[in-house]
């Protein structure tokens, strides 16, 4: 912003152990405050197995990051383990499709299928839709 850049926006790949650690939005809560970073325009990315491991407590912890005005990415989203129903319970904003549906996604059907149908549910429940792994104008 100092430089005239205007506010790009930042994801942030979370680890478990990270997630997991105590007071994590007062931790980032803290960070915001002396950086003066706007949290709009931040995004934390957790995979489908992190938020899976203690749904109760993610809940909690989602919840408090969303307080903060983050925004929430649920990342390699596929490959996971989730029930569909936990997509409308915790509070996200955005779906990833991994990369491995995404790689050959015009030579091999099931990926065209799994990715369009991704999209579709996405779209469908209000979330922003990426698919990772795009490298080609096709």
């Amino acid at each position: 912003r100092e430089q005239g850049l205007g506010d790009l926006k930042v994801a942030v790949n979370m680890s478990s152990r990270q997630f997991r650690q105590d007071d994590l939005a007062g931790r980032i809560a803290a960070i915001i405050a002396v950086t003066g970073a706007n949290p709009a325009y931040i995004t934390l990315e957790l995979t489908e197995s992190m938020v899976m491991q203690d749904v109760d407590s993610t809940l909690t912890t989602l919840r408090s990051l969303k307080k903060l005005g983050l925004s929430i990415s649920l990342d390699d989203f596929g490959t996971g383990y989730s029930s569909l129903s936990y997509l409308r319970r915790f509070p996200i904003d955005e779906l990833k499709i991994d990369k491995s549906f995404v790689n050959d996604i015009h030579t091999d059907p099931d990926d065209a299928a799994i990715a369009s149908a991704v999209i579709a549910m996405g779209l469908s429940l209000g979330l922003n839709v990426v698919a990772e792994g795009v490298e080609r104008l096709e």
